[in-house]
């Protein structure tokens, strides 16, 4: 086990979940771009238990925890596990719980552009972007299908151009900002498929 993520009032956050199975280098790389072009404190790893949208379960958490420990090693990356002793199943559950944890942090959710193409699927979707700012990184052949997507759409007038992608955190919300960004186009999905994991 995994303990909790540290982080003092006043910090900015930005929150990465997933199943990271596995993790690789194109999660660091799209870290390392969060930290810089979003002006963030830090960067939490959220590895969760499983993504309720996917029908087929993880690996092992603990294989998934180490890995994601050999993959990114940065000073201001935390990898935890909290969802699973939070017992949270879904996003929305996990930000709450988090902010009821921390008082005082302002916590960005990130995501890949793949994430924003199908983000009125997620549970309470709308309760996630009018609550804290939303990080979105383009990744290769996702750029077109986020940016017609239904929640990029509803919530077009909320969008910060990138250049202004170092104020996401700092206003009200809804506030979400889109940026691209050299890709690694590694996937998790291709790492299986290769008999690279597991």
């Amino acid at each position: 086990m995994q303990g909790d993520p540290v982080a003092n009032a006043g910090q900015t956050i930005g929150l990465l979940g997933g199943s990271f199975d596995p993790a690789h280098e194109g999660h660091a790389h799209i870290t390392r771009a969060a930290l810089r072009r979003f002006g963030l404190d830090g960067v939490w790893w959220l590895v969760s238990p499983g993504n309720p949208l996917k029908a087929n379960g993880p690996a092992p958490m603990d294989q998934r925890l180490a890995q994601a420990h050999q993959i990114m090693e940065h000073p201001r990356v935390q990898i935890t596990d909290i969802e699973t002793r939070l017992g949270t199943r879904y996003t929305a559950e996990t930000i709450a719980g988090l902010q009821a944890r921390y008082t005082g942090v302002r916590f960005v959710w990130l995501m890949g552009a793949d994430n924003l193409a199908q983000f009125h699927r997620w549970q309470d979707w709308r309760w996630i972007m009018e609550t804290v700012p939303v990080g979105v990184i383009a990744r290769p052949g996702d750029r077109i299908s986020a940016r017609l997507s239904r929640a990029a759409t509803i919530y077009r007038s909320a969008m910060l151009p990138a250049r202004a992608s170092q104020r996401l955190a700092h206003g009200a919300v809804p506030r979400w900002c889109f940026i691209n960004l050299p890709m690694s186009d590694t996937s998790s999905t291709q790492i299986r498929a290769r008999g690279g994991w597991g």
